[in-house]
């Protein structure tokens, strides 16, 4: 079987960069927390969603891309978070940020009830573009995240790992967590072949993940 080519994600050309700003400069608001399929917004644009394991910085990403410093906030207790929480756009996607997996503190059945959550919402929404999986720079992609890779690869959700706090690590750890990523994402099909890396803190990288989802649009 033919091996994936996996790269970092190029920065943007002047034209994908400009509509990454426009989307991003226009107002991004909360528009609701689902904790039911019956929940859901009407399916009548497309949405990309975020998904990570706890403390893995998907708030900070998500502020850092809207230019907002409270939009997605940062529960201090892994599994808090039960909803699927939806943003606007103007002229726009759906931003859609998924609860943190891969959280021990959540009693069971709140657990299992989000599984099936996340389950429903990944394999029945047409409208989903696509799925940016945010992996720690610092840890790369470990067992935990093995589930939900696996559920979209089932899924036929083509998803993006997105690598964040790379200002955490040096330059020899980033390239040897690089090159972990790109071997753990060989198995799963539905792995977009660029993966983008992102620090919150220092901005890097956030402009090309704008426009990355301005142009799938």
């Amino acid at each position: 079987m033919m091996q994936m080519q996996f790269t970092l994600a190029p920065a943007p050309d002047d034209a994908s960069r400009e509509r990454g700003r426009l989307l991003f400069a226009a107002p991004v608001e909360f528009l609701k927390g689902v904790v039911a399929m019956s929940g859901l917004p009407p399916a009548d644009r497309i949405e990309v969603c975020f998904a990570g394991r706890s403390n893995v910085g998907k708030s900070s990403l998500i502020n850092a891309l809207t230019n907002r410093k409270n939009l997605a906030r940062a529960s201090n207790t892994p599994g808090r978070t039960q909803e699927i929480n939806f943003f606007t756009t103007q002229d726009g996607p759906y931003l859609v940020d998924l609860p943190g997996y891969g959280f021990a503190e959540a009693p069971v059945a709140v657990v299992k009830k989000w599984q099936a959550l996340l389950k429903n919402y990944l394999s029945g929404r047409a409208t989903l573009r696509r799925a940016f999986v945010l992996i720690d720079a610092r840890h790369g992609v470990k067992p935990v995240d093995a589930e939900i890779l696996e559920l979209l690869d089932r899924s036929a959700v083509t998803f993006q790992v997105v690598l964040t706090k790379v200002d955490k690590i040096s330059k020899t750890e980033r390239e040897k967590v690089i090159e972990q990523v790109k071997g753990a994402l060989q198995k799963h099909p539905a792995a977009y072949p660029e993966i983008v890396v992102t620090s919150s803190e220092k901005g890097e990288g956030v402009e090309t993940l704008r426009a990355i989802i301005a142009t799938l649009t």
